[in-house]
């Protein structure tokens, strides 16, 4: 297989994910939320505030909402996000318009705050699985980034301000402490299940072995587990023997093999486990960067984008 097709391949595979993200996404904010009344932040939540207020189709003003945000920022985010976002925001704007009729009324009935609850985990769910293939739906992490360039105020917290701006507009409407309360649950849950499935995609555990017995540990780990090892030189310096350390990287799931293989050669060996969040290379997660050719701006701005995925307040629908 060419280079040129295993990297279409991958933009396909990215494509069908974040294509499913955004219906996943979709179907939890226009069946549980939206019947609700409940105004949530970003976008989609100032698209539902216009939509109570005036009866404006809710997919048609997120899209134009989000292109007006594009338009004025488009120096600021670059030209990847831009085009990143559009496809993003228009699958959304699809998904909205086709699944809004179908739920004129919640799914659960009469439990609005079960609906809020399993609304925001659909809705964390879905953009996580976006964002962890290198999509994007705009939203407040335009404001954000055009706010952090030109101020101290950081990009998370910025999000977090409009969020809760948007949020505590729905008191204009409706009069109701009680719908600004679910917006502010719904922000919380959503950022949790966000963060925890992004995290999760990323999580891996390192090993670290000292045994007289590395050499058959590690070849057992290679051919048996199929991972490869790492093998420093140490001094134990109660000892001040000689050591070998052996080094292994691998999924949390295959840890537990990776243990068994240890103790079934070495019941005496010393092992250190910890976890770690982005292994990136061979046999693990492809490192995604910016060309070299790329502009300073754009370059501080996909930093600033990427970080605040992984930010503790994952605020973007």
């Amino acid at each position: 297989m060419t280079e040129s097709t295993r990297r279409l391949l991958k933009q396909g595979q990215d494509l069908l994910m974040i294509t499913l993200g955004i219906l996943c996404f979709a179907f939890g904010f226009t069946a549980f939320i939206l019947p609700e009344k409940v105004v949530v932040g970003s976008v989609t939540g100032l698209a539902s505030l216009l939509h109570f207020a005036w009866g404006w189709n809710i997919a048609i003003t997120y899209y134009a909402i989000n292109i007006i945000l594009l338009a004025m920022a488009f120096k600021t985010v670059g030209k990847q996000f831009v085009i990143r976002t559009i496809i993003g925001a228009t699958l959304a704007t699809i998904f909205l318009g086709i699944l809004e009729p179908l739920f004129p009324d919640p799914i659960v009935k009469q439990q609005t705050f079960m609906n809020v609850i399993l609304g925001a985990v659909l809705c964390g769910f879905g953009l996580a699985v976006v964002f962890t293939h290198n999509g994007s739906t705009g939203g407040t992490d335009i404001i954000a980034a055009m706010v952090s360039k030109h101020s101290t105020v950081s990009f998370g917290r910025t999000m977090m301000y409009c969020d809760v701006l948007i949020i505590s507009s729905s008191w204009l409407l409706f009069h109701s402490i009680d719908k600004i309360v679910y917006g502010l649950i719904y922000m919380v849950i959503y950022s949790v299940v966000a963060d925890r499935v992004i995290n999760n995609t990323r999580q891996s555990v390192q090993f670290l072995i000292i045994s007289e017995r590395w050499q058959q540990i590690a070849n057992t780990v290679i051919n048996e587990a199929h991972r490869g090892c790492t093998v420093f030189d140490g001094i134990g310096w109660y000892s001040k023997h000689q050591v070998k350390v052996i080094m292994v990287l691998c999924r949390k799931y295959e840890s537990v093999h990776i243990f068994r293989i240890i103790k079934g050669i070495d019941n005496n060996a010393i092992i250190t486990q910890s976890n770690v969040n982005g292994v990136y290379g061979y046999g693990f997660d492809e490192l995604k960067v910016r060309s070299s050719h790329a502009s300073n701006k754009e370059k501080q701005t996909a930093e600033q984008l990427e970080a605040s995925d992984a930010a503790t307040t994952v605020s973007d629908q």
